[in-house]
Formats: C-alpha cells, structure tokens, sequence
C-alpha cells in the first residue's frame, strides 16, 4: 500500500492548467507542481503566467506558459502537440477557463450569451475532445473540469454562466461514464465563493450579506483552499473517483433555512 505522501504524488506526471493565469487555476498550477508535477499553464496573459512560472520555479517547480486560444479546436490541437514536445506525456487537465456577467435576464444580448457559452462550454467541450482522445488512447488521465455553485443550484444575477455551469457539470458526469473503462477519470470540481477576477464585479454588498447568510463558515474561500480538492482529483489518491462533484464551499450547499 502507498504512502500518504505517494498517494498524492505527481512526480513525473504532466499536469495542463486551462486558465492557469487565473487566481483560482493558478493556485492549483502551483499545488501540482509542489507535488511533484511538471505545469503547462495556459491562458493569454504571459505576464501573469509568469508571475505564476517565477513562483513555482523559486520552490523547485517546473513549469511553462502556452498561449491558447481554447474555443478554437485547431488551437487546442497545437497547444496539445506543444505540451508533448516540452514534457513528453500529458496526465492531468483541469479546464477552469470561464467568463462570467450580472447581466439582467431581459438585457441579455445574443453577443453576451453567445460570448459566454462559447468560452464556458465550447471551449471546456472542446479540451475534453482533443485531451480525452490523447488520454484515452494513452489508457490513463484526469480531467478536472472546474464547475460552479451556481451549477448545482440557479444562483441569480447570472444567467447565462449558471446554464453554461449547469451543462459543463452534465457533459463531465457524461464523458465520466463513457472514459471509465479506457481508465480516464472526469471530475468536477465545484468552488463555491471564492472572490476572483470574473466574479468581483457581482459580489455587490448586499449580495455578499445574502452569501454569507447561506455559509455556515461565515467566510469567503481562499484559492489555497481549492489545493487540496485538486491535487485528491488529480493523483492516485483519487483513483476510484470518478463523475463526482466535489464541493468545496464552506457548507453553502449544505444549507436549507
């Protein structure tokens, strides 16, 4: 039997962080490489992603920046050919790439919900696509798709992204059932609050006030703490997990009256 410490080993694995550049992906690009992984962070910014690169190279990390536009198939395909020439085999994605607006639901236009669904959905649909055929032909991997509270339960003010976490959290418990045999595992992995970029300009005072009243922790939720829940998913520790949501939120979810 393994070790703690061999269970949530990724040494010699290569994990992909899609929105790597992020707060919340870049701290799981960071827990992967403190495990022992080798970390293509993907994303547009290469100076945040470098930021992110410094952090992990000072603790003996590795890792490197690809620059992806990931609700193009033809993209995907390249950053994938990309990563096996740099690292050599690819183990773990995680697709956290995502936008988000508090758009009301009458002012929403075609552009928007297109804008949303395309990066959301599309582009998370097309990852699995081109990683998950690799993964499968390979026999091995898993994939983290990053869900959302709001794709557990409608959450308001957010229309559009809400249905697009809603369909990523099918779509994963779908492709979970149909890779289990070809030992390829979807997970999602479920954030609840937790302030980043694409969410700030939503958590207006009294939506915060309304947050905390449902979290029994009575807090936000810090990127670190996402860490953990990853590095289960990503490694053998997580072997027999596959199709789950795993909710980290403070006990939101829990919550009734």
């Amino acid at each position: 039997m393994k070790t703690p410490s061999e269970l949530f080993s990724l040494k010699d694995r290569t994990a992909v962080v899609i929105g790597g550049t992020g707060e919340l992906c870049g701290a799981m690009a960071e827990g992967f490489a403190a495990a022992g992984a080798a970390v293509a962070i993907v994303g547009r910014d290469a100076a945040k992603a470098q930021r992110r690169i410094e952090s992990i190279t000072k603790a003996g990390g590795t890792a490197a920046f690809f620059s992806c536009d990931t609700t193009s198939k033809a993209a995907l395909k390249q950053l994938l050919a990309d990563v096996l020439e740099k690292f050599g085999r690819v183990d773990v994605l995680v697709n956290g790439a995502g936008v988000n607006s508090p758009t009301p639901f009458f002012d929403i236009t075609e552009e928007e919900f297109d804008r949303i669904i395309t990066v959301n959905l599309k582009g998370l649909a097309l990852s699995c696509q081109i990683f998950g055929r690799h993964m499968v032909a390979a026999g091995a991997g898993s994939i983290i798709n990053i869900g959302s509270a709001s794709g557990l339960k409608p959450l308001s003010r957010v229309f559009t992204y809400s249905a697009s976490k809603a369909a990523i959290h099918n779509l994963s418990q779908n492709l979970a059932r149909e890779w289990a045999g070809a030992g390829v595992r979807v997970n999602i992995l479920v954030p609840g609050f937790f302030p980043a970029e694409q969410n700030r300009k939503v958590l207006s005072p009294d939506r915060v006030a309304a947050i905390m009243a449902k979290t029994p922790m009575k807090r936000f939720g810090g990127a670190h703490e996402l860490v953990g829940a990853a590095l289960l998913l990503a490694s053998d520790a997580g072997s027999f997990i596959t199709g789950a949501e795993l909710v980290v939120d403070g006990g939101f979810d829990a919550m009734t009256i």
